[in-house]
This record gives C-alpha cells, structure tokens and sequence, in this order.
C-alpha cells in the first residue's frame, strides 16, 4: 500500500456526479475500517445532482486520523476528465493513478504511477455503466494495496440492495481482473 511516512493513506475517487462515487467510497470505507483501520471520509460536489464535479476522499490511518481531509493523495481513481484538475495538484510523489481510458484519455505529465484501464467500458458490457464505480474499486483495491479482498466484497454486499448485488458482485471481480492484466502487461 503506498502510504505517506506516517502510515496516512489519501485516496480520492473523482468524477462526475451521479457516477456513484460517494458510495464507492463509503464502500471502501467500510472495507478500511473492517480491516481495522480508522478512517475519515468527506466529499466535494457541485450544486449539480449529475454531470458537475464531484469527488469523494477518504484518509485513513492505523492510528488516530490528525486531520480528516485529503492534503497529499496516495491512491487517485478518475473516471472523467473534469476531475484531473482539482485533483492533480494534490497527488504525493509516486502516488497511484488510475483512469478510465474512456472518460478521462488524456493526464497531464507528472511524477506519478498512471494507468488508464477500461472501467466504464467493462461496466457497460457487464449490463450497466452505472458500475463502473464497482469496477474501479476492485482495481483499486489490486493495485493498491489498500484492503483486503474479503472485506471489500463484505463492505459492496452490505451496501448494495439485492436486485443490484449479483451485478456489483461482477463489477467488482471485474476491477480485480484489469487490475491483474495491467499488472501483467507492466511487467
């Protein structure tokens, strides 16, 4: 997991509202906290109930969490491109990108770990691109280290209504595989 000295993580999931990104969140919190982490999440959105800016971070700590809001993100999912802005200036050295190849082509040059992986087209040929939030915390969770799978998978099945959950069930396996075919092309 990559991780300031401190042992303080920052994760930011960024997008466009209606994205469900402050449930993926919420999500990941659960799993981070399950996993004995404490945690603090907030998030930023436009007055706009979809289409404006909007991103959900998440800090989270083995100890006490000092200050409950992203300063020096570690771990960064964007799943469009109006969110490279507001974040890419708080990325830390070396911190994990990930963005959707679709919705968010094109990053600015940085020192960072970038990958752009087909979330919302994974999404969409799973039956809904409403998932692609799914699909990016299984990713994620791979390639970032920052929870373990089981409790992931015990913090989306909590939180999904069950005409939904086969489905982000799905999602979030698929997540883990593009996790695994970046990992594998990476090497």
């Amino acid at each position: 997991m990559s991780a300031a000295p401190s042992g303080r993580v920052e994760i930011r999931i960024a997008g466009t509202g209606g994205q469900g990104l402050i449930l993926a969140a919420k999500m990941l919190a659960d799993a981070l906290a399950g996993g004995g982490q404490r945690v603090a999440q907030s998030q930023t959105y436009e007055p706009t109930s979809r289409g404006g800016y909007c991103n959900s971070d998440l800090v989270a700590s083995e100890g006490e969490v000092d200050y409950p809001l992203a300063t020096a993100i570690d771990q960064l999912v964007l799943l469009d491109r109006m969110a490279v802005a507001p974040s890419w200036p708080l990325l830390r050295p070396g911190a994990l990108v990930i963005a959707d190849t679709r919705l968010c082509p094109e990053l600015p040059a940085g020192e960072c770990r970038a990958l752009h992986l087909p979330m919302t087209r994974t999404a969409i040929e799973l039956g809904s691109e409403r998932v692609a939030n799914i699909v990016a915390l299984g990713a994620l969770a791979a390639l970032g280290g920052v929870c373990d799978r089981e409790c992931l998978e015990r913090a989306v099945r909590s939180e999904t209504p069950r005409a939904y959950l086969d489905l982000n069930m799905d999602a979030l396996a698929a997540g883990y595989r593009l996790a695994q075919q970046a990992s594998a092309a990476s090497v």
